[in-house]
């Protein structure tokens, strides 16, 4: 399947949600809410580290655990992304585009988590 985390779509696409997500909390009255700014870094973060940390450890069980987290922290970078909205620091626009590309890596991420649950049942079988 994958040899390195790297050429996994959802990893590559956090990496890049993390650097948008960096540079629209750097700004304006974002940058100044160190609580929002920090958790919704952490959140992209997050997705990108647990799909690495786990996928270096090869086993499937644990991978998918580690892919649910990193699913749920695309779920807080998109509630974030409500907050930042409702709260004036981020344009409708650039809230829609941030949390269409987390959607993307949220359904990249299930679409993994299917395949492997189906990988690791026929191992079993």
């Amino acid at each position: 399947m994958f040899k390195k985390f790297e050429e996994i779509d959802a990893w590559k696409r956090g990496r890049k949600l993390v650097t948008s997500v960096y540079a629209v909390t750097g700004e304006g009255l974002f940058a100044n809410d160190f609580g929002l700014r920090e958790q919704i870094r952490r959140a992209a973060v997050s997705i990108c580290s647990n799909i690495a940390e786990e996928f270096g450890r090869r086993g499937n069980k644990e991978f998918i655990k580690f892919l649910w987290i990193a699913k749920g922290s695309a779920a807080e970078v998109q509630s974030q992304l409500y907050h930042a909205r409702d709260l004036k620091y981020i344009q409708h626009d650039k809230a829609k585009e941030l949390y269409d590309k987390t959607n993307l890596i949220s359904a990249e991420i299930y679409s993994l988590i299917k395949s492997l649950s189906v990988t690791s049942t026929r191992s079993k079988g």
